[in-house]
């Protein structure tokens, strides 16, 4: 039999090295190669790659500089805590701190004053002259004198301390001029009291003190202690009290509690504690009717309104006796 020898290109091909999927097949019953080793021109590495991961220490510090709060410090704190530092070192000097200080002063005083606010006089409206040199003279201004050095609030403050001001409003008007409105108090009472005559309003607030009672006769008079707190029912029995005209000498106030009603002849209208007017207007009224205010009647005591008692004067009282005594001694 014929020996068939084989062929030299397949024989080649035979040894060839498989590539494409079949190399992986051949590689895994084939010893491992090893690979080729790159080398950086110039440094010569270890046989073992290093790893690229960051070190545990490289990766918590990573992560701590992408905090919200280191990364604000960073970019805020630490600036401005050199600033910090800067500044205390430099104002660390007096010297420094007084150069400073004096230029700082230099410039708000240039500030200051400027026309523009600058106020070079006061005007005052609703007062009159009297209480007009008062508010001068309790607010002593050297004019001219720059806005930024008045303190409008305690201005109005001692102002409104004046006893005839009711209420003050203080302002800077445009043209640097001091603006002070006045509402004056407008006395309604004459209060004669041991130290003197003074002016009440209808509050009974101090107005003015006068020297005699005929200085204001068109007022009315009030007296007694305590009488100041109770103006405004003074004030109610008076205008129950206008029938009796001219009649009204005025109000006295007994123990702090209750009114008189003083009239000419030298009669008296004793009122109550409580529901003073309710009880002149029933005088009043009883002497519409019979005439009892024209009778020779001293004092009209209401004081008890169950019982109103009726005191005659003396003239009255003593011609009273005489009758009695007379139609006594006819019948004997």
């Amino acid at each position: 039999m014929r020996q068939v020898k084989p062929r030299r290109d397949l024989v080649a091909y035979r040894d060839k090295p498989p590539s494409g999927p079949d190399a992986e097949f051949a590689s895994a019953d084939a010893a491992p190669t090893a690979r080729p080793k790159l080398r950086l021109k110039g440094r010569k590495r270890a046989g073992r790659k290093a790893d690229p991961a960051p070190s545990r220490l490289s990766y918590r510090y990573q992560r701590w500089m992408l905090t919200p709060g280191i990364r604000l410090g960073l970019r805020i704190g630490v600036p401005v805590s050199l600033v910090l530092l800067a500044a205390g070192v430099f104002f660390a000097d007096e010297t420094r701190r007084d150069m400073v200080r004096g230029h700082v002063n230099d410039v708000i005083t240039s500030i200051q004053e400027r026309p523009e606010f600058m106020v070079n006089l006061m005007a005052i409206d609703g007062a009159g002259s009297g209480l007009s040199e008062d508010i001068r003279e309790v607010v002593p201004l050297d004019f001219p004198i720059s806005s930024w050095d008045l303190d409008v609030e305690q201005i109005r403050d001692v102002i409104a301390g004046l006893d005839p001001v009711k209420s003050v409003s203080v302002r800077i008007r445009p043209g640097g001029i001091l603006q002070v409105d006045v509402v004056e108090r407008q006395p309604a009472v004459v209060w004669r009291t041991r130290d003197g005559i003074e002016l009440l309003d209808e509050t009974g607030a101090h107005v003015d003190e006068i020297a005699s009672r005929a200085d204001r006769p068109d007022l009315p008079l009030i007296a007694g202690e305590g009488a100041d707190a109770h103006v405004a029912e003074a004030l109610a029995l008076l205008r129950a009290a206008r029938g009796l005209g001219d009649r009204v000498r005025g109000l006295v106030r007994v123990g702090e509690r209750r009114w008189d009603l003083v009239l000419d002849r030298d009669q008296r209208i004793m009122l109550p504690t409580e529901r003073p007017v309710q009880a002149l207007e029933r005088v009043l009224a009883v002497s519409e009717v019979q005439d009892l205010l024209e009778r020779d009647v001293a004092v009209v005591d209401m004081r008890i309104g169950s019982r109103p008692t009726i005191r005659m004067n003396e003239t009255a009282s003593e011609q009273w006796r005489n009758a009695k005594i007379t139609k006594t001694g006819n019948g004997q």
